[in-house]
């Protein structure tokens, strides 16, 4: 898990949903209200909903919630970023 410091201070939704599909992710944006999309692993069908917005500490629950449900680290996202 990476530091608050090696985190980008914000970053957009639209690379991050590009990222995490070429990673085995389906995203649905009937899947979560308003701004927030729902994002769905294929290979175990676990969850997670994307904000609109994604400030350091979004992210960095984002990213522990990730790597929880699917072995995906931070790194291997930075790489399709």
């Amino acid at each position: 898990m990476p530091s608050f410091s090696e985190l980008p201070s914000e970053l957009n939704r639209d690379k991050l949903v590009k990222a995490l599909t070429s990673l085995g992710f389906s995203v649905s944006k009937k899947g979560g209200k308003g701004s927030h999309i729902k994002a769905t692993f294929e290979k175990n069908q676990k969850s997670i909903v994307i904000q609109g917005k994604i400030s350091k500490n979004v992210l960095k629950y984002l990213l522990k919630e990730i790597e929880t449900i699917t072995q995906v680290t931070w790194e291997d996202i930075k790489k399709k970023l």
